[in-house]
């Protein structure tokens, strides 16, 4: 987890030093550790502009009082699913405190991590968490899988605290025993299903859930413009009846690492962008559609689907197609899942 520190005052300057180190050793990456006072001449950043560029990691830790802490990060809420995980403890380390984005942003696992460190208490106050009951977004966030239906998601752990029975669904194997409040059936009022697809309607309401493993592997021709390299991406996939929400990284040749359709598809998308070499790529194992042209232009006989499989990894999910001078292929390693 990226995360950045701020503290007020000096006693609390000597927790977030002793944090720094703790959550360092534990493998967090610490972006920024300040102390947010002045002292003499030395200039110090405002608090709002600390919060806003802390904003854009995964989490920010407080030392001082919860109020500073919700003062700060208020203007800067957009919602659970988006926001990084915020925690507040007091300058002595006895309370840890979860203000937000306590399962997807994983600020409860945060708050219980630093109280370890004090010798403290984390004070969780999510409701999953104190029935001991199944949170479909917790248990997504451990599995990488992604949650399409958001405000769903919520219904699906209202229903499981209610006692309601919901309905669990997958295309992929999942280990281990189905927790309490679900059971596998492919019809009812409200339901989980994890698959590619986020177009199935199993139950009265679906909640899609989607293995975040997808690897699009793309090819295009000069200077394609985004628009049309958009829809001819955005067109496949749903021809193949695959979720956006499912892909994982877009991957081409390095050669067109720069090429303004994909960087533009990537930055709209969220998207991480991987490249391989031609020599790389013909040394993909795999059985794979071959063009001579294509590998007289660019030094490999396929570009779309052995990047899939370079970059990605597994096999591939289906071959390439073409569309307007846009070639599309896609490639998943295998789905590993549990309870």
């Amino acid at each position: 987890m990226k995360l950045s520190i701020a503290a007020f005052t000096g006693t609390g300057s000597g927790l977030l030093n002793r944090l720094e180190a703790g959550l360092r050793e534990a493998g967090h990456e610490i972006l920024d550790a300040s102390v947010l006072r002045r002292e003499g001449t030395e200039p110090c950043p405002s608090l709002h502009d600390w919060t806003k560029q802390a904003f854009s990691g995964d989490a920010l830790l407080f030392v001082g009082a919860c109020g500073i802490a919700v003062r700060a990060v208020a203007p800067f809420v957009r919602d659970k699913f988006c926001d990084p995980a915020v925690v507040s403890v007091d300058e002595l380390g006895r309370f840890a405190v979860p203000l937000l984005s306590g399962h997807v942003g994983g600020a409860n696992a945060l708050a219980k991590e630093v109280a370890e460190l004090t010798g403290g208490v984390a004070v969780i106050s999510t409701a999953t968490d104190l029935h001991q009951a199944f949170a479909v977004d917790l248990w997504a966030v451990s599995q990488g899988l992604s949650i399409g239906e958001r405000e769903l998601a919520k219904r699906v752990s209202a229903a499981v605290l209610a006692g309601e029975t919901v309905g669990f669904q997958s295309d992929f194997p999942v280990a281990g025993k189905l927790p309490q409040g679900l059971l596998c059936m492919q019809s009812g009022p409200i339901g989980i299903h994890l698959t590619l697809n986020g177009r199935t309607r199993l139950f009265g309401h679906t909640l899609h859930l989607f293995p975040r493993l997808v690897t699009v592997g793309v090819g295009c021709r000069k200077d394609v413009p985004p628009e049309r390299f958009e829809q001819a991406v955005l067109g496949v996939l749903e021809a193949q009846q695959i979720s956006l929400s499912a892909v994982r990284r877009i991957a081409t040749i390095d050669r067109k690492a720069q090429e303004p359709c994909i960087l533009a598809f990537c930055e709209k998308y969220c998207l991480p962008l991987e490249t391989a070499s031609a020599q790389t790529l013909m040394q993909t194992e795999g059985q794979f559609t071959g063009s001579a042209f294509v590998e007289r232009m660019v030094g490999v006989d396929n570009v779309c689907e052995r990047a899939a499989v370079a970059c990605g990894g597994g096999k591939l999910l289906f071959c390439k197609a073409a569309s307007d001078g846009v070639t599309v292929a896609a490639a998943m390693p295998p789905v590993s899942l549990t309870f």
